[in-house]
């Protein structure tokens, strides 16, 4: 599941959590009791060709974005046949005292075995990438899921943000649409129309889902509305974020928004969502309720949904430090093209120092990690 699950606090857009696809994809952890098996020390050289996980900007090679013709593989950017990876969670410099943003980080994926090279890689910013409302940049920038939404063979990242708002009304639309090409994820975001009649109440459109919920091949999204309500925006979306059209939000039976683990859980041909109370976290079992899609999209009662928890590979080890460190599951998705789910995780202490692992099928929980990686490649 591709989906990137954040909270929001007040009139702003704060990041908590994950969850996939977008990615999702294109797109933004959770929490996870750290690891006690393995002793704290200084990771090993680089093997596999991969990069030390806390190895410098020195010791970082980047190469440019493969260009592609285009795929119907989830989160493949750049449309070369290779899922892409999307970070949300990145290590700050040691000077970076503000606590801003420090974008969205993605690795593109190789025709390599191990899916993954961190030397493709990708830093989003609001500065560089995100669009303004009323003459303003947001400070926030967190990728909630990802698909192709227009329909050209290039995976879209759908991000959060935190446009300016006075807290009288009806906020503005806090999500943007960023889409891909050859080059993969390029220039300015656009803002996510939601047309008036799709809209209920003052809250914020919130927890972005991409599916085909209506059944016709076009990627569609939904997104929460006050009062348990969704809203169903129905795909390809134009350049600019329209929808296809739209219909009058209906009730969910909760409040966040998620993917099931099968897309179409009882083999329609549509894709299905589910409603929760609160975030799911990759990995961790949860309880929803169904909604079932169809011609008018997701709209119809499908019972109770469960989430099996995962077990979690061991996490690979991260320089000492004062306090522990703590992984958190990414997401389970092929990288590698077998067809089989892959595992990722994100081990950190703090925003100064993580590594994040990938774990290939079959060996879940493996005891080694077939690439290892710090979000420090992502530093300017």
């Amino acid at each position: 599941m591709d989906a990137v699950l954040r909270a929001r606090t007040g009139t702003a857009i704060g990041a908590v959590g994950t969850a996939v696809c977008a990615a999702a994809v294109l797109l933004t952890g959770c929490d996870a009791a750290p690891s006690s098996s393995r002793p704290e020390a200084r990771p090993a050289a680089a093997k596999n060709g991969d990069t030390a996980p806390l190895a410098g900007k020195a010791a970082a090679p980047r190469l440019a974005v493969p260009h592609g013709d285009g795929s119907r593989v989830a989160s493949d950017f750049n449309g070369d046949g290779h899922r892409d990876l999307v970070l949300n969670d990145l290590v700050k410099a040691p000077g970076d005292t503000h606590g801003d943003d420090a974008g969205i980080g993605v690795v593109y994926g190789t025709a390599a075995a191990r899916g993954l090279d961190p030397a493709v890689r990708q830093l989003l910013t609001p500065s560089a990438n995100a669009a303004e409302v009323k003459g303003t940049l947001p400070a926030a920038f967190d990728a909630e899921a990802a698909c192709d939404l227009d329909e050209d063979g290039f995976a879209d990242l759908v991000v959060a943000t935190d446009p300016p708002y006075d807290g009288i009304g009806r906020p503005p639309v806090p999500i943007q649409l960023l889409f891909g090409s050859p080059s993969g994820l390029t220039g300015k975001a656009a803002v996510l129309k939601i047309p008036g009649v799709a809209r209920y109440g003052n809250d914020w459109p919130d927890h972005p889902v991409c599916g085909d919920f209506d059944g016709d091949g076009a990627n569609d999204l939904a997104v929460t509305a006050s009062a348990g309500q969704v809203s169903f925006l129905r795909g390809p979306f134009t350049r600019a974020g329209a929808p296809r059209a739209a219909a009058a939000p209906v009730p969910a039976g909760g409040t966040v928004l998620a993917a099931p683990e099968k897309a179409d859980v009882d083999g329609d041909g549509a894709d299905d969502l589910v409603a929760l109370s609160r975030a799911h976290a990759p990995g961790t079992a949860a309880r929803g309720t169904l909604l079932l899609g169809g011609p008018e999209g997701p709209r119809r009662a499908g019972g109770a949904y469960a989430y099996d928890a995962v077990p979690k590979p061991p996490a690979p080890a991260l320089a000492s430090g004062e306090t522990r460190p703590t992984t958190d599951v990414l997401v389970y998705a092929d990288f590698s093209g077998d067809r089989r789910l892959d595992v990722v995780t994100r081990t950190h202490r703090g925003e100064r120092a993580d590594v994040v692992a990938l774990y290939a099928a079959p060996t879940r929980p493996g005891p080694d990690p077939a690439i290892t990686f710090s979000t420090r490649l992502f530093l300017p």
